[in-house]
């Protein structure tokens, strides 16, 4: 069975950092591109960050850029959200997910499979 697993979400203040983990059994991730959505409370599921099947192709959306770091292991058929400078506006369910093409525009159109989600929470 096809899963993937996210962890990693927490409640944490203004300024901290997390480090989301996407792990995918049943399946390898050698052949896929990755990416992360993310659901505030109010608001619609947004793409966050993507990456290439080998890693070395990545984009982010305006919000996260400079902030966030996009990790895909292959080796441990995983990949992981760097979330640094955090926001209370970064507050909602993250969500890995794999998606059919390359990660440039539009990615977050053609997902495939999709974790369970993770909340994250800023606040002090």
């Amino acid at each position: 069975q096809q899963q993937l697993a996210a962890s990693g979400g927490g409640l944490v203040q203004p300024g901290g950092s997390l480090r989301l983990s996407c792990a995918a059994s049943g399946f390898t991730l050698d052949y896929s591109g990755m990416g992360w959505f993310r659901q505030a409370p109010d608001g619609e599921r947004e793409g966050v960050a993507c990456i290439s099947l080998g890693g070395g192709t990545s984009s982010f959306a305006d919000s996260v850029k400079g902030r966030f770091t996009i990790i895909k292991d292959n080796a441990k058929n995983s990949m992981y959200l760097q979330m640094n400078s955090l926001k209370s506006e970064d507050t909602g369910v993250y969500y890995c997910a794999t998606f059919r093409g390359p990660c440039s525009s539009h990615w977050f159109l053609r997902p495939e499979y999709w974790g369970q989600g993770t909340q994250v929470t800023v606040s002090s």
